[in-house]
């Protein structure tokens, strides 16, 4: 069975190394865009399993991405989970109302996040990454 794909959104080049070694390490399939942009391309393109995005990114902040995946069919029900340096205090809500399955303030727990992750992820993607997570 083929691994979930994640994509992260994020212009931090340290931030988005860092996951990708956390996600490719707990057997997830990792694409990365650096802009709002490239992130709604790459979307489309790829059609991950799940997205995890910057709020403050160029070329379309993550508010714009958010509108534009809940606006394309396709992409409408992937789970995104929101990682910002943003206040939350008024972020987090309106990334919630914008469709985001979770907010995280950054440096969020790595902990914490690969749990929402497994559990935000789609059934069939769940069933699979859990039968590869080690107990």
């Amino acid at each position: 069975m083929p691994k979930q794909r994640i994509l992260v959104v994020d212009d931090d080049p340290d931030l988005v190394r860092a996951l990708r070694l956390r996600l490719r390490a707990n057997n997830y399939d990792i694409t990365t865009a650096s802009d709002g942009y490239s992130a709604v391309a790459s979307a489309q393109k790829d059609r991950p399993d799940l997205i995890v995005l910057d709020l403050g990114l160029p070329a379309g902040d993550g508010f714009v991405v958010l509108d534009r995946l809940q606006n394309i069919d396709a992409l409408a029900g992937v789970p995104v989970i929101v990682l910002s340096a943003r206040d939350p205090q008024g972020n987090e809500e309106r990334a919630l109302k914008a469709g985001a399955t979770a907010f995280f303030q950054k440096p969020a727990d790595n902990e914490e996040l690969l749990n929402v992750i497994r559990v935000s992820l789609p059934p069939a993607a769940k069933a699979t990454a859990m039968a590869a997570w080690p107990s």
